[in-house]
C-alpha cells in the first residue's frame, strides 16, 4: 500500500510518465505517420479554422487578443497546480525605466480571459475566444507534453443560476459537438486518414465523476485510472478534479483560484459530490492510452475562492488584484477552458507525437527514441 500511495502522490501534478525509457516502452513500434509533412500541415490548418469557427458559433463567442506577458504583480498568471511546483519565467522589461517592469511569460491565460469579460463588455451568454501560446518550462516532455503550448483558451459570462451541472454538461457537449465535426471535417478532406487501426471519436461522451472513477479503480494512480476508463469510454468528461477524494489525494492538483472544485454537487442516487468542473478525455488508439483534449470549468465566486484559498493555504493571494476584484464583485461570473490545438491535432491526425504537429524544442534523448520508431518531430 505504500508503494500505491507513493505513486498516487508523484502522479497528481505530472504526466504521470517521468523516465525516457518509460516513454521508449510507450511509444509504438510499428507506426508509420498516415499524412505526409506537407499535408499535415494543410490538414492543421483546416482543422484550426473548423473548430475555432465552431466553438464561436456554439458557444456565442467572439475572437479576441491575448497576452502573451503580464506583470508579476497583477495575480494574472496561472500557477496550474497548487504546491509550487511549476513556476514561470520571470523577467525584467523596459529598458529606460527607473525600475523595470517585473514580468513573466504566461503559463495560461485563465484568470485574464475572465477580467477581460469586463474589459470586452460580454453580456450574459456571450463570451470571448483566444489563440493562446504559453510557456510551461517545468514539463516532462514526453510524447504528449510540451514546454510549448497552444490551446483554444474561450471564457463566456454567465448568471449565478447557470452554476450547476446541467449547465457545465451542456456546455461539454457543444464542445464535443465541435471536435467530432473537426474530425469528420478532415476526414473528407484527407481520406487516408481513415482507417480501420484507429476508430473513429464516440458521437456523445460519458459523464463520470472523479470519485466514480476512483471507486473502479481504487488502487490505481490518476493517469492509470484514466487509460483505464477510456478504454472502457472512448471520451469521458471527468468531474470534480481538485477536491480531495475518498482515498485522502484529489485526482489531479488543480489551482484554487479559478476552475470551483469544491461546491457542492449532487451526482446519481442523490449522492453528494464536489466540483464543477472537469477534463475531457479520450482513448488515443496510436498510443494506446488516455489522451486530454480539454480543461475547463465554472469558475470560482468570491465565496467558493475563499474556501479553496484556504483548504490550500493560499490565503495570501487574497491581496492581488485578481482575486480582489472577485471578492468585490468586479468581474463577471463566468464558464471557461483550454482546448489544446497541438493535442487536438495529434488525435485527429493520427499522430504517435505532439512533436509531429507542434514545433518547438525537445530533448536530443527524446528525439533519438522517436527517430528508431518512425516518429519525426518538427523543428
Amino acid at each position: 500500500m505504500a508503494n500505491v500511495m507513493l505513486d498516487k502522490t508523484a502522479d497528481l501534478a505530472g504526466p504521470g510518465v517521468s523516465t525516457y525509457p518509460e516513454i521508449d516502452k510507450i511509444l509504438p513500434s510499428d507506426y508509420r505517420s498516415l499524412l505526409d509533412p506537407k499535408d499535415t500541415q494543410h490538414a492543421i490548418t483546416a482543422l484550426k479554422r473548423y473548430i475555432e469557427d465552431g466553438l464561436c458559433k456554439e458557444l456565442n463567442l467572439f475572437h479576441v487578443e491575448v497576452p502573451l506577458i503580464v506583470t508579476k504583480e497583477s495575480g494574472v498568471n496561472d500557477y496550474l497546480d497548487r504546491d509550487g511546483s511549476r513556476t514561470p519565467i520571470d523577467f525584467p522589461c523596459g529598458l529606460g525605466l527607473k525600475q523595470r517592469m517585473e514580468c513573466q511569460v504566461v503559463q495560461a491565460a485563465t484568470k485574464w480571459k475572465r477580467m477581460a469579460l469586463k474589459e470586452f463588455d460580454c453580456k450574459v451568454g456571450e463570451g470571448i475566444s483566444t489563440d493562446m501560446r504559453a510557456v510551461r518550462k517545468d514539463y516532462f516532455l514526453d510524447h504528449d507534453h510540451s514546454a510549448y503550448v497552444d490551446q483554444w483558451d474561450w471564457e463566456k459570462r454567465i448568471s449565478a443560476s447557470d452554476r450547476n451541472l446541467d449547465y457545465l454538461k451542456d456546455t461539454v457537449r457543444r464542445i464535443w459537438k465541435v471536435i467530432k465535426g473537426a474530425e469528420q471535417h478532415v476526414h473528407s478532406l484527407f481520406p487516408k486518414l481513415v482507417s480501420k487501426r484507429h476508430p473513429d471519436l464516440p458521437d456523445e461522451l460519458v459523464f463520470l465523476h472523479a470519485e466514480e472513477i476512483l471507486e473502479r479503480y481504487p488502487d490505481l494512480p490518476r493517469k492509470q485510472r484514466e487509460t483505464k476508463i477510456v478504454q472502457e469510454f472512448p471520451a469521458v468528461f471527468i468531474i470534480g478534479i481538485g477536491w480531495v477524494l475518498d482515498d485522502g489525494y484529489p485526482h489531479e492538483m488543480r489551482a484554487a483560484d479559478y476552475d470551483d472544485w469544491a461546491t457542492e454537487t449532487v451526482g446519481p442516487k442523490g449522492r453528494k459530490f464536489h466540483g464543477l468542473n472537469g477534463d475531457i478525455l479520450v482513448y488515443n488508439p496510436v498510443t494506446k492510452r488516455r489522451h486530454e483534449l480539454s480543461s475547463m470549468g465554472i469558475r470560482v465566486t468570491k465565496d467558493s475562492l475563499k474556501v479553496q484559498l484556504e483548504l490550500t493555504k493560499q490565503t495570501h493571494f487574497l491581496k492581488l488584484p485578481y482575486h480582489q476584484a472577485i471578492l468585490n464583485d468586479q468581474i463577471p461570473l463566468s464558464i471557461g477552458g483550454g482546448i489544446g490545438q497541438s493535442r487536438t491535432a495529434m488525435l485527429l491526425l493520427r499522430k504517435a507525437h505532439l512533436g509531429e504537429v507542434s514545433v518547438t524544442v525537445w530533448p536530443k534523448e527524446l528525439k533519438e527514441i522517436c527517430s528508431k520508431k518512425n516518429i519525426f518531430v518538427l523543428e
